[in-house]
């Protein structure tokens, strides 16, 4: 066994999409200042929370490899994945996410979570996105409709581990930019594969360019709306100040989707946004930093 191959295998990588988790306890989540005063217990059940979906992800990563392996063998980058490139053998992969799945579970109960456990959530999740890798990944939006679905799972559950109310600006906020990445990637896709693109994902035949150039100038657009909504409501300025209040995050949040929309239509990147996150782009690098900055000056500021 090669365990820094099971360690890729597992996409650890991909565990920054987890980070949405964390949404409610930053933005729901008592007055200015307050994120790790009150109950502390708080932040170690959003935190259990967290870590549960990292598990629960890095499950789902492997069975989806084992299932898409002869695909993934075929395609241009997917080919090096640990199970396809075979450094790491099938049954491996099956044990070790089975064990994901056990402690994705066991740390959810950890989360706790009223009226409805964090446990349920994660359950829920995993189902949704087994689901996804077995049959719905292969249905013309409903794909890219799982994958919002998964995030707004993320968010809820952050804000029920946290025992905090999430703004339904946030959760339309996260709706639509789930959707946006999740066709930005369907048109990175795209571009990489060319003609022979439906010979590794039989679905991608399906989603016209031109289609897809305007559903994501939609999504953006709607992100962009709710987002500066959720800003400038009276509860967030309640929580974080009229005057030195969340909106002057705004343009970083425009910068970087317009940046996103760059990569992916002039074929620099946008198949995955994990690695642009990480490093992959420096403007959009920067517009994320300067995005933190501004709400860690907002939640931690003095008035």
């Amino acid at each position: 066994m090669n365990p820094l191959a099971l360690l890729r295998a597992l996409r650890p990588h991909q565990w920054v999409k987890n980070v949405f988790v964390l949404a409610a306890l930053v933005f729901a989540r008592g007055e200015r200042g307050d994120l790790l005063g009150g109950d502390r217990w708080d932040v170690y059940r959003t935190l259990f929370a967290f870590a549960a979906f990292c598990l629960g992800s890095s499950a789902i990563y492997l069975v989806n490899d084992v299932v898409d392996v002869e695909s993934d063998r075929r395609h241009p980058t997917k080919r090096h994945r640990p199970i396809a490139a075979g450094l790491v053998s099938m049954p491996l992969a099956f044990a070790t996410s089975a064990a994901c799945f056990a402690g994705a579970l066991s740390l959810a109960t950890l989360a706790g979570g009223s009226p409805i456990p964090v446990t349920w959530v994660v359950a829920g999740y995993m189902a949704l996105n087994l689901a996804y890798s077995l049959k719905l990944k292969h249905v013309v939006l409903v794909d890219a409709f799982c994958i919002a679905t998964g995030f707004l799972l993320r968010v809820e559950a952050g804000g029920i581990a946290a025992g905090a109310r999430v703004s339904h600006w946030l959760l339309l906020c996260t709706l639509f930019l789930a959707l946006f990445l999740a066709l930005c990637k369907r048109r990175a896709e795209s571009d990489l594969l060319g003609e022979g693109r439906g010979e590794h994902r039989a679905i991608l035949l399906e989603y016209d360019t031109g289609f897809l150039d305007q559903m994501v100038t939609v999504l953006a657009a709607c992100t962009i709306v709710t987002y500066t909504m959720y800003t400038v409501a009276e509860e967030t300025a309640a929580k974080f100040g009229a005057g030195k209040g969340l909106v002057w995050t705004v343009p970083f949040v425009v910068f970087g989707l317009a940046r996103y929309m760059l990569l992916v239509q002039t074929r620099r990147g946008g198949g995955s946004p994990t690695r642009i996150l990480l490093g992959g782009d420096v403007p959009f690098l920067c517009a994320a930093v300067g995005w933190v900055a501004v709400v860690l000056v907002v939640v931690f500021g003095r008035p």
